[in-house]
């Protein structure tokens, strides 16, 4: 695999505006999509970094000074726990591997992330699957529903993006 690509970037980021509010990445590796938020007029400082890779938090410090940076395990957010419940950000693009998660981790991540959310706002996910990587029992208990949005060729492995949104 190869770190994503400027067209999975484009198409993941595409709904961010610069005056909507914080934005949220999960698992931002070497900043990828983080460079095409900042493309998108959005200001570092409300970007939300979350990324446990000690070697990549390193990293994201140097690239990206400005934006909040919570070096952790994702798979161990909790609904309820504070920063999640009073972000109120546009969006959450995740890079995470969701489809290696165990059903507890997900539902952890993904109700973190929809509490993280202003009313409206979306949680971005890529897959390199073309089925969305969050279990639909997951889906259908927390009112969710996930649509492709789009896919990218030129990512390594080609990969699709979904938008998932509360019904």
């Amino acid at each position: 695999m190869a770190p994503s690509s400027s067209a999975l970037a484009r198409i993941i980021t595409r709904d961010i505006r610069p005056d909507a509010g914080p934005v949220i990445e999960l698992g931002p590796g070497t900043g990828a999509f983080t460079r095409c938020i900042l493309s998108k007029g959005v200001p570092e400082s409300n970007i939300t970094l979350v990324e446990n890779s000690p070697d990549f938090t390193a990293l994201l410090r140097q690239r990206f000074p400005e934006a909040r940076l919570l070096e952790m395990d994702v798979t161990r957010m909790r609904r309820g726990e504070d920063p999640w419940k009073t972000m109120q950000a546009q969006a959450v693009i995740s890079g995470l591997p969701l489809l290696t998660m165990g059903t507890r981790s997900q539902w952890n991540v993904v109700g973190a992330c929809m509490q993280s959310l202003r009313a409206g706002a979306a949680l971005y996910q890529f897959t390199y699957m073309t089925k969305c990587p969050v279990a639909p029992e997951i889906l259908a208990r927390m009112g969710l529903r996930a649509e492709r949005i789009g896919s990218s060729l030129f990512n390594l492995p080609p990969a699709s993006v979904f938008r998932i949104t509360r019904i």
